[in-house]
C-alpha cells in the first residue's frame, strides 16, 4: 500500500463520520419540529405524515427525475408494495409516538430495530441466530423494558408507539434485504419514493384529513427539507466509506435527540434512560463487530 492510499483512506473515513453525525442532527431537529407540530399545535399525526413526506417528495423530484420511473421496472413488485406499505406504518407510528412521548424515550426505543430484524431474519428468512446474538438482543429488550417500565403507575399505552414503529420499520427492512440480491438499488428507492406519499395520504384520509396553514405549513416545508436533507446525508455517509465503519456515528442520534429534546422542550431524561440506553446501544454495537467478524470468515 502506497503513501497516497494511506492519506487517501481516513480522509474519506472522516468524511463518511461527518456525514453520518450530519444526518443525525437532521433527524434530530426533524424530530424537535414534528413533535412540535403535533404535541404543541395539536395536528393530527397521520396528516403530519403525510405532509412532512409529501414535502420530501416534493424535494426528490430532482433526483427521481435523474432515475426516470423505469427504474421501477421489476419482476416482485407485490415484495415492494408490502414493504413500502410496513414502512408507511412505520411512519404513521413514529409520529403519533412522537405526540405522545418524549424525544428521548421516542429515539431510545426506536433504537430496538435491528433486534426485531434479527428475530424477524430467524423465523422468515431461515438465518442461524447464534447464542451470542440472542443474549444481545435479549439485552436490547431487557433495556426497552428499563425505559418502559410497564409496571410503572405513570406507564401509558402510546410508549409502546415508538416500539411498534420499529418493529415494522424491522419488518421493511427485512424485506429489503431480501430484494438487494434481486433487485437494483436504484429500483428499490424509486418504489419508495413514489408509493410512501400516496399510502400517507390514504392513511390521512381514513384518520381524517388535515390542511396545514400559516406558521404550521412553513413547520410542514422545514420538516420535508429536513427529511430530505437527512436521506441525502446518509447516502452521501454510507458512498464516501464503508458501512460498518460509519454505521456506529449513527448511535450518536440518541444524546443529539437527548440534547434537542432538553433545549427546546425542558425534557430532562431520568436516570433510568442512561441505564437502558446503554443496554441497547452495547448490545447494537455487539452485533455489529459480531456480523463483521463473520463476514470475514473465509466462506
Amino acid at each position: 500500500m502506497n503513501q497516497n492510499s494511506l492519506a487517501v483512506e481516513p480522509s474519506r473515513a472522516v468524511v463518511g463520520a461527518l456525514w453520518m453525525v450530519l444526518a443525525g442532527i437532521a433527524f434530530s431537529l426533524l424530530n424537535v419540529v414534528t413533535q412540535w407540530l403535533t404535541m404543541k399545535l395539536a395536528f393530527p399525526s397521520a396528516s403530519a405524515a403525510f405532509w412532512q413526506y409529501g414535502f420530501a417528495f416534493a424535494f426528490s423530484l430532482p433526483f427521481l427525475r435523474r432515475l426516470g420511473l423505469s427504474a421501477m421496472r421489476t419482476h416482485y413488485p407485490w415484495r415492494h408494495l408490502a414493504r413500502v406499505v410496513l414502512a408507511a406504518l412505520g411512519v404513521e407510528a413514529w409520529v403519533a409516538g412522537l405526540a405522545a412521548v418524549p424525544i428521548w424515550q421516542a429515539i431510545a426505543l426506536v433504537m430496538t430495530s435491528p433486534f426485531f430484524i434479527i428475530l424477524g431474519a430467524r423465523l422468515f428468512l431461515g438465518e442461524r441466530v447464534g447464542p451470542a446474538r440472542w443474549a444481545a438482543t435479549a439485552a436490547g429488550f431487557t433495556g426497552a423494558m428499563i425505559i418502559l417500565q410497564p409496571w410503572s403507575d405513570g406507564f401509558g399505552w402510546a410508549a409502546l408507539l415508538p416500539v411498534l414503529s420499529a418493529l415494522l420499520w424491522g419488518a421493511s427492512s427485512l424485506i429489503t434485504k431480501s430484494l438487494t440480491g434481486i433487485e437494483r438499488p436504484e429500483t428499490i428507492t424509486v418504489w419508495l419514493l413514489v408509493l410512501l406519499t400516496p399510502i400517507n395520504g390514504g392513511l390521512a384520509l381514513a384518520a381524517g384529513f388535515a390542511v396545514p396553514t400559516g406558521a404550521t405549513l412553513a413547520l410542514f416545508l422545514l420538516a420535508g427539507l429536513l427529511t430530505a436533507a437527512a436521506q441525502y446525508f446518509l447516502t452521501l455517509a454510507y458512498a464516501a466509506a464503508d458501512a460498518a465503519y460509519v454505521q456506529p456515528f449513527d448511535d450518536l442520534k440518541l444524546p443529539l435527540n437527548v440534547l434537542a429534546g432538553w433545549l427546546f422542550f425542558g425534557y430532562a431524561p431520568a436516570g433510568y434512560l442512561w441505564l437502558g440506553a446503554a443496554l441497547i446501544l452495547s448490545a447494537s454495537l455487539f452485533i455489529m463487530r459480531n456480523e463483521m467478524r463473520r463476514e470475514r470468515q473465509p466462506a
